[in-house]
């Protein structure tokens, strides 16, 4: 989490902001897994915020069937979905004392809503029904410190700490569900640079279309690749613009990378991705932007749009104020 930034004035929220974003020659795009979030529909008619319930305290978001989305809690632990195109929320999975939600990740295979964070001091990743909010797993995960986000591949779930330099796997069977009695751990090893004591390393985290990993770093900045099987890790090369300096949550859509604030503010930085002399390098394009953005968290594409959700960390009286989606136009 970025320091935060001074709130919004809710009267924003009927407006649309500038969004800037660098232009971007037209290129093929890299072939994706088949559990990521899609795009299949148009943005037309699409309202430019969705209301969340006050006092939610979001934090992750993901996007599910057609335009469904889900968004959890950091506060209370539970996890609300709706529709993008408006009409308020309800309820998936019900609040519970102690729980604390970060990331979340729909896996489209089975419709489950994979959520990382902590009941108590322990740290756990769940698995929900997206339709019938049944928790189908609750993995513990021993001596994690901060849980923060995730990404289901074909036969993992992934999870970042961003207080302990490792990456949680937890096992999935080839039709997409829990596959083994726990979880699993890989050492960030190679370039990485490591956390220090009371800050935020691995936050964000994401599949590549060569099967390994893409990682941020809150503190330190930069793109991380991580070789899955290994956990040698080695900085993605950044060229045309400045090098992140911060992140949150990351989004990758065909062979565009977005970081939510990797600039520090509240924008999306984004970037190119491509192979060059078998590594990759990822070319800045500029960043979104939109009034309406208060401290994202982290973000989703669905429906032609990237959907952030704003946290907005360092808000006045949390538990009451008003929370919101803004959706960004990527073209």
């Amino acid at each position: 989490m970025a320091a935060p930034t001074s709130p919004v004035n809710d009267h924003a929220l009927t407006r649309r902001g500038a969004i800037t974003l660098a232009a971007a020659a037209t290129t093929a795009a890299l072939a994706g897994p088949a559990y990521a979030d899609d795009g299949r529909h148009g943005h037309r008619g699409l309202p430019d915020t969705v209301a969340l319930p006050d006092g939610i305290r979001p934090e992750g978001i993901a996007s599910g069937p057609g335009t469904t989305f889900y968004v959890g809690s950091v506060s209370d632990g539970r996890i609300v979905t709706g529709d993008l195109r408006g009409g308020g929320t309800r309820v998936l999975l019900a609040p519970a004392t102690g729980r604390s939600l970060r990331g979340l990740f729909w896996d489209r295979r089975t419709g489950l809503v994979w959520a990382v964070g902590s009941l108590g001091t322990d740290a756990h990743v769940w698995a929900v029904g997206g339709r019938s909010g049944a928790v189908v797993a609750d993995v513990l995960v021993p001596g994690g410190g901060f849980l923060n986000d995730l990404v289901v591949t074909e036969r993992a779930v992934w999870v970042t700490d961003s207080q302990v330099d490792r990456l949680a796997r937890i096992a999935l069977t080839r039709r997409g569900l829990p596959g083994g009695p726990g979880a699993t751990f890989l050492p960030l090893s190679g370039e990485w640079p490591g956390t220090a004591p009371n800050t935020f390393g691995a936050n964000g985290i994401r599949e590549l279309s060569d099967g390994s990993l893409v990682l941020n770093h809150s503190t330190a900045g930069g793109l991380w690749q991580v070789n899955p099987r290994t956990g040698v890790t080695r900085e993605i090369e950044v060229r045309g613009g400045p090098r992140p300096v911060s992140g949150d949550g990351l989004v990758i859509r065909g062979n565009t990378l977005y970081n939510v604030r990797g600039s520090g503010g509240s924008d999306v930085s984004v970037y190119r991705l491509r192979r060059h002399n078998g590594a990759w390098v990822a070319t800045a394009r500029g960043l979104l932007t939109d009034a309406t953005l208060d401290v994202p968290s982290t973000a989703t594409f669905a429906a032609g749009s990237l959907w952030a959700v704003n946290a907005r960390f360092g808000v006045a009286s949390p538990d009451t104020a008003s929370y919101w989606i803004t959706r960004l136009e990527t073209h």
